[in-house]
């Protein structure tokens, strides 16, 4: 993975308390259509997600959006993207999502966007993957759940050869740079280990 062409993004169906959350999400969306990649989402239209998608759509960037059959009514599926996947069930959404992208970043949400993180999380701690993953830190929405895996690592239910790789930053602007750092690969073809380790 020389370059990141897509990126998928996790992140709430509604919009949050903070408008700064609503607020990164445009400005990510403008960032991901003006260097070309390719946004990868949960395929609504409303919250963030429908937020981050528009803000691709309006500076001429590329959206695919994959939604399962029984959310495209409740999350307004996002018929403007230019590849709408409608898929039977929530595994085959996430299968199709981690396929089309080559790093992940989460933005606030609820439990969903947590689940999908977690997720990568254990994909990647456990070998199957090594796609770059990105916490977007806004205005500290992600503390208590870093605070938890400190914890978890305290507990010694973290250990050494399981680690959790995990990129943060609290600026939209740092995101890509952060991501595209931890995807270059060194002379033997490995990722090379740039990852911060929380």
């Amino acid at each position: 993975m020389n370059d990141i062409r897509s990126v998928c993004v996790y992140c709430g169906s509604g919009p949050g308390a903070n408008p700064r959350f609503v607020e990164a999400a445009k400005t990510f969306g403008k960032l991901l259509a003006d260097n070309g990649i390719r946004l990868v989402y949960g395929g609504g239209s409303i919250g963030l997600m429908g937020a981050l998608a528009q803000s691709v759509l309006q500076h001429n960037g590329e959206v695919t959006g994959v939604i399962p059959e029984f959310l495209i009514a409740r999350e307004h599926a996002m018929a403007e993207a230019h590849e709408l996947i409608v898929t039977p069930d929530m595994h085959t959404r996430k299968q199709i999502m981690f396929d089309r992208a080559d790093a992940f970043v989460a933005l606030p949400g609820g439990v969903g966007t947590l689940e999908e993180l977690v997720e990568q999380l254990t994909w990647a701690q456990l070998g199957r993957h090594k796609k770059p993953i990105l916490i977007a830190n806004i205005d500290g929405f992600w503390e208590p759940f870093l605070k938890l895996i400190d914890h978890m690592r305290d507990m010694a239910f973290i250990r050494a050869g399981l680690s959790v790789n995990l990129l943060t930053t609290d600026k939209v602007a740092d995101i890509l740079p952060k991501l595209n750092a931890a995807a270059q690969l060194d002379g033997n073809g490995k990722v090379r280990e740039v990852v911060e380790k929380l």
